[in-house]
């Protein structure tokens, strides 16, 4: 039941920041209210807006953010006119925040119990007894493990750390509950089971939450109602339900229609070109330059939002009442001028990598005293056993949880690690040949391309040389230089005029900087392509645009790819075929619509119950496994997955099952009863879990 008066009211909110080179207007009149009870999503691409009105409300902007007009009230108070002193009374107590990276929010100097004390006894006339008791409860309530709470971050994994910081913002029971990207960069299991935590937890203390994300999926299973921004305009807002299913905005339209599915078209939609440039606020409606419907009135102001015959349904665009037709149109690739492949799709080549029982350990240091006594060191086992192999023209998806070791098999792929036992061979010849000095060929026909391209582009080096460099590494390509800069910029989508030749990293946005980081890997013409996590920092249209890249290079220029990601749903719509990776080992191979559509090891299964799901009208039916992998230096007896397995018996806890057909030849799965076969001798086996941290990744 909601009150009369909204928990939370934004209205008009404009913000500018002061920079050396000119103003940016990020927040240009936005407005939403929240009531109480109410889960509100504020979705949008990045630099829509959406981070910067939250960090309005809780008055964090930086110093160089001002509003310039608007009101933020809260309880009815506006919190635009309270004193600091006033403010941090109602933060914390009244609204609580939860931001994107949990490493960065948390000290790593103090144990994260003693995090979550202080901000206690900050708030609280309370005994430092009773303020432990209370960091204990808490971290019950969140699934950690209370016996913790003496740790420090560094020993947590990811998502336990995102834990912390949920349990911290839930310490005072605090009215509102604003997470900015509470989930975003981890994989799709740990999100459910955060999601699924802060919802329980929610209900329990009876808040409400302002969810901010990219993701529509999120949004759809999380909130009731929602506003989706653009270049800091409310551009459609009102229900979930009504804006998600029957959208009446080209914006939401052609979002919605940007996110893959793990089950969906053969053709999806991408938004061309980048979002605007807000050195001053948008006189022509925000999205003119990228919409496929915009006219001349679209050209000549802003929309404002108009009300919609439901009560609270809002869309800023001058052709509401086109909206059905516009809502049809916007589903086909070629209406947002995406070329649309008719060909039948190119058959896969000889093998080109192959992988046997393929192991990377990481040997753990010794105490003085374990070598004394001449004990055996331990390992790691972050890559234990892998077999796979992968065609010219095919793309493998290699898919897991953080910590299963997929990125190191990439790396050991590349030989950035040196494998520890089974064979590698590329083109024919060992990794042994190409480590025997040559190395030199083997870069060249195998590149990497990493997760975040701002880490593995030179900062110092504009995109000229970047891309450039090397060509002069392997003295490839030195008469025509110039030429295989501007083919390959062309090939990746980027512009190849002078001005973005002399551009850094720094003044490229994050899908251009992508796009550089793949042109600077295929301007060897390579043979080969991994790529790590890839998309993972980038928005949804430029996602469906990098996915729709690597099909097209795949198919044109037959080099084999190898995408690793925890994104199942990015994974179904860019690979041929499927690997899935578990505590170092594949559980699971086949053709893509094979492992999707009858999934036979179930850990599979948990993963693709994890992807979350854009339509608000389709339940999703969750299998949240208990507790996190084991450690890879101590392995448990029998299937590594048996610990979490909700089908383990005494069979899986003492022997490891080999990977076998599962009905298709060519589909592999490493379980004694692949799910759809019962299990014909149930034991009542406990399945054990454990926290500890997952040390490889």
């Amino acid at each position: 039941m909601t009150s009369e008066q909204p928990l939370l009211e934004v209205d008009d909110l404009h913000v500018r920041y002061s920079t050396t080179d000119e103003d940016v207007y990020a927040v240009n009149g936005v407005s939403f209210s929240i009531d109480t009870g109410i889960n509100y999503g504020l979705a949008g691409e990045s630099g829509s807006g959406k981070s910067t009105a939250a960090e309005a409300v809780l008055g964090l902007l930086p110093e160089n953010g001002a509003i310039d007009r608007g009101e933020i009230r809260f309880k009815g108070e506006n919190l635009l006119e309270l004193s600091e002193a006033e403010r941090r009374d109602v933060l914390w107590e009244e609204i609580a925040y939860i931001p994107q990276s949990a490493m960065d929010s948390l000290d790593p100097v103090m144990t994260t119990g003693d995090q979550i004390r202080q901000a206690i006894e900050k708030h609280r006339n309370i005994s430092e007894a009773n303020a432990r008791e209370r960091v204990r409860e808490l971290f019950d309530m969140v699934g950690l493990d209370p016996d913790r709470t003496e740790e420090y971050p560094h020993e947590f994994s990811g998502g336990m750390r995102q834990r912390v910081t949920i349990a911290m913002a839930l310490a005072l029971e605090p009215d509102l509950i604003i997470a900015d990207e509470p989930t975003t960069g981890l994989d799709a299991i740990v999100q459910d089971k955060i999601l699924d935590t802060m919802l329980d937890i929610q209900t329990q203390i009876d808040s409400s939450l302002l969810l901010i994300t990219h993701e529509i999926g999120v949004i759809a299973e999380t909130c009731a109602e929602l506003s989706l921004l653009y270049g800091g305009k409310v551009m459609e807002q009102g229900s979930v339900d009504n804006v998600l299913i029957n959208p009446t905005n080209p914006y939401t339209m052609g979002l919605k229609n940007s996110f893959p599915e793990i089950e969906g078209a053969d053709n999806p939609v991408s938004i061309p070109g980048s979002p605007p440039n807000l050195s001053r606020a948008p006189s022509a409606c925000a999205f003119t330059d990228r919409c496929p419907f915009s006219t001349e009135d679209c050209e000549q102001s802003h929309p404002d939002l108009t009300k919609l015959p439901n009560r609270t349904h809002r869309s800023a665009c001058h052709h509401v009442e086109q909206a059905a037709q516009m809502r049809r149109d916007a589903t086909k690739p070629e209406t947002w001028g995406v070329a649309v492949d008719t060909e039948s799709e190119t058959e896969s080549g000889d093998v080109i990598l192959e992988a046997d029982d393929l192991r990377t350990w990481y040997e753990q240091s010794q105490s003085l005293v374990s070598k004394v006594r001449g004990e055996d060191p331990t390992y790691v086992r972050a890559v234990d056993g892998v077999s796979l192999s992968v065609h010219r023209s095919e793309i493998l998806g290699i898919a897991g949880e953080s910590g299963c070791g997929k990125s190191t098999l990439g790396e050991t792929m590349a030989l950035l690690t040196a494998p520890t036992g089974g064979e590698l061979t590329f083109d024919g010849k060992s990794y042994e040949h190409y480590r025997n000095g040559n190395m030199k060929e083997f870069r060249r026909k195998l590149q990497i391309i990493f997760q975040d391209p701002f880490d593995s582009l030179n900062p110092r080096q504009p995109v000229r040389k970047l891309v450039g460099e090397p060509l002069t590494i392997h003295d490839y390509r030195t008469d025509e230089r110039t030429t295989a800069i501007t083919e390959t910029l062309e090939t990746v989508g980027l512009p190849t005029t002078t001005s973005f030749l002399d551009q850094y990293p720094h003044e490229l946005s994050g899908g251009q900087r992508q796009r550089v980081a793949i042109a600077r890997a295929l301007v060897l013409d390579p043979d080969f392509l991994i790529c790590d996590e890839p998309a993972s920092m980038l928005d949804v249209s430029l996602k469906v645009n990098l996915l729709n890249l690597l099909r097209q290079l795949s198919n044109a220029e037959d080099i084999g790819i190898v995408y690793i990601s925890h994104d199942l749903a990015s994974l179904a719509e860019v690979s041929d075929r499927l690997a899935i990776m578990y505590l170092g080992r594949i559980v699971e191979q086949g053709a893509v619509d094979s492992v999707i559509r009858q999934p036979k090891h179930p850990y599979t299964n948990s993963l693709l119950s994890a992807a979350p799901e854009k339509d608000p009208s389709v339940e999703r039916q969750r299998v949240l496994l208990e507790g996190q992998p084991p450690t890879p230096v101590e392995l448990p007896n029998g299937c590594v997955f048996a610990p979490r397995c909700p089908k383990a018996t005494t069979e899986c806890h003492s022997e490891e099952p080999a990977a076998a057909a599962a009905g298709d030849e060519n589909h592999l799965a490493a379980c004694y009863f692949p799910e759809g076969e019962s299990n014909p001798n149930p034991t009542g086996v406990e399945n054990s879990s454990t926290d500890t941290e997952s040390v490889s990744d």
